[in-house]
């Protein structure tokens, strides 16, 4: 019987590949790649066109159901449009509902263009606190309008925002009056007697306990609204920091920040419900 034996520099190659391929498949996966990669529901992107004659770029992700629904409006972090904001997006679709995220850097970008385009999140986050506010609400008045006119959506519109964008959602409640409700995640409420009096929908607040220089404003808020006769519901997640929404789901992540997200997760799908 012959035997056959690999040359031990060949023996060696396979050893170490097979070493480094163990150690890939030990290593935590990255759940936000691994859903917009796995996602089985329709991802596409939508050019809205806004009342200034901007195009805004947006990320639209649709629910498998079998009717149509609400479409909720997604407002990214001062991060942009980047991959945890899409598959937030995604997971709103999840839940059942369309999700229209836009770039709000659309155009803004290195040869015009987008989130995408820049070098890294710290230029993205330079270019988004340079935008003028007056765009900003423009951007997101065309989205709901498209929204709300999406033939597989219901005609109603509700809108959530995460970090800055948060806080562009509780301003945009002082604006837009096509708006069923405000999920606000840990984002500042505008400054103003007057603007909060223009509020038409019930504004529900997120916010983490480790999160002095936004939640410490809630009591006030809290005040202020109820001064102004409106509804405002928030809920603080003892422990968990800034941006819970986010780290809340990284396989590193903290036990105060891993709970605080699916505590915010199953009451937002509760009040998702009410739509």
């Amino acid at each position: 019987m012959k035997r056959h034996y690999l040359p031990a520099v060949l023996c060696m190659s396979v050893f170490v590949a097979w070493g480094a391929i163990a150690t890939r498949a030990d290593e935590p996966a990255d759940p936000v790649k691994a859903r917009l990669a796995d996602s089985p529901r329709h991802h596409e992107w939508a050019e809205i066109e806004t009342a200034t004659g901007r195009t805004v770029k947006a990320y639209v992700v649709f629910p498998e159901v079998d009717k149509p629904v609400p479409a909720i409006v997604v407002i990214h972090e001062n991060r942009g449009l980047n991959d945890w904001a899409r598959s937030l997006a995604d997971q709103v679709a999840e839940a059942g509902y369309i999700a229209v995220a836009p770039d709000l850097l659309s155009g803004l970008g290195p040869d015009k263009g987008a989130t995408s385009s820049f070098a890294s999140e710290d230029d993205a986050r330079t270019s988004l606190y340079e935008l003028a506010p007056e765009q900003v609400l423009s951007d997101l008045d065309a989205t709901v309008a498209y929204a709300k006119k999406m033939e597989a959506a219901n005609g109603k519109v509700a809108v959530c925002g995460f970090c800055w964008g948060g806080g562009q959602t509780f301003r945009l409640a002082t604006h837009n009056g096509d708006i069923l409700a405000a999920y606000v995640f840990y984002g500042p409420a505008p400054d103003g007697e007057d603007a909060l009096k223009k509020i038409e929908c019930p504004v529900y607040g997120f916010y983490g306990g480790n999160d002095a220089r936004i939640t410490g404003q809630v009591p006030r808020v809290t005040e202020r609204m109820k001064a102004a006769g409106k509804t405002y519901e928030p809920v603080v997640y003892e422990g968990a920091g800034h941006g819970f929404m986010r780290s809340g789901e990284a396989p590193d992540a903290e036990a105060a920040n891993r709970k605080g997200r699916e505590e915010a997760w199953a009451r937002w799908k509760e009040l998702l419900k009410k739509l």
